[in-house]
Parts: structure tokens; sequence; C-alpha cells
């Protein structure tokens, strides 16, 4: 229950960036880049993400160089880029920080190690991925990398970021 129709912290109209709000208007797919193993294990939120066709396949996304996230991938090498899908809301927000995580953001007991870092059971789809190089680009870090391994469950809808909030395609979330 909410006793405001809108935030009432968000920056007024008229004083929001045009390019956050542009950046707002196109829906992006939600996933989760996880990295590491056992103790060492980190993962990040990220919607800023392209799938590149060709042989082999691709993959590039702008993470946060000061996240838990960049120096585990940076020392393994190797890192998975998860699917997320509607009824995962929750779990993107952890993973972006946005909600707390008592006992750590991988505290649930529903998580296996790969050659490539921790994937969540049940997952849509997940890549396992090999870096390949990184430079600063905007106020991120754009992370190549090379895909090593596919993994498809049945078809789920993508979980969409739009204009501030999550989606799933038919506009609901």
């Amino acid at each position: 229950m909410t006793i405001h129709s809108s935030d009432p912290f968000a920056t007024p109209q008229d004083q929001r960036s045009p390019l956050r709000r542009l950046r707002g208007r196109l829906a992006s797919p939600v996933t989760l880049w996880t990295a590491g193993d056992g103790r060492a294990r980190a993962g990040l939120t990220v919607s800023s993400v392209l799938v590149v066709d060709g042989a082999p396949g691709r993959i590039v996304g702008v993470v946060d160089e000061e996240s838990d996230l960049w120096p585990a991938l940076e020392s393994s090498g190797r890192f998975v880029v998860s699917l997320l899908g509607p009824g995962d809301e929750q779990l993107a927000d952890r993973f972006a920080g946005l909600l707390p995580a008592p006992g750590g953001r991988f505290r649930d007991p529903i998580w296996t190690d790969t050659p490539w870092g921790p994937v969540r059971q049940g997952a849509p789809a997940w890549a396992g991925c090999r870096l390949d190089g990184s430079r600063p680009y905007g106020w991120g870090l754009l992370v190549e990398a090379t895909i090593d391994e596919i993994n498809l469950a049945d078809p789920v809808a993508p979980l969409l970021h739009y204009r501030g909030r999550y989606r799933g395609l038919n506009g609901e979330t």
C-alpha cells in the first residue's frame, strides 16, 4: 500500500536529463551478470547489453567499474550472463543494490557453479562468456566478450526495463 500516487523523491520533470529520458524510452532486457566461485562470487543486474551474431558469437555490456562484479570478472576472465523473466524483479533489484541482501546476494541455495561463474537454477537462458577486453565508456565500462556456451530452457518472455519500471512484453509486472 502507498500513500503517494507518484514517487515523492523523483526529480521534477523539467529538471530531468534529456539523455536519461531518451534512454528510459528504450526498452532494455534485464540480465544478471555473475562471476567467481565460492565466497568470491559477485553479480550485477545489467540492462545495457547487446548480443552480436557471428562466429563466434559475442556479447557487449556496460557495467559499473566500481561494482563488486568487475574485480571478480576481471580476475577470472569468465562470467555468466543470465536472462531474467517476469517474477525476477526482486532478484534484479537485489543484484542492482536496490534491495537489502542480508546474508549476501547469493544467500539462496539456488545457484550452480559452472566454469564461467554461478548460474541461478531455473534461469530461462544463460551464456558462459570469456572476457575479451574492456574500456571506459560514458560513466561505465564497456565489456566485450566471446560467448563460449549457450543454455536455453523453455522460452520465457524476458523481463524488460522501460521508463524506470520492470515490464513484461505485454506491458505488465
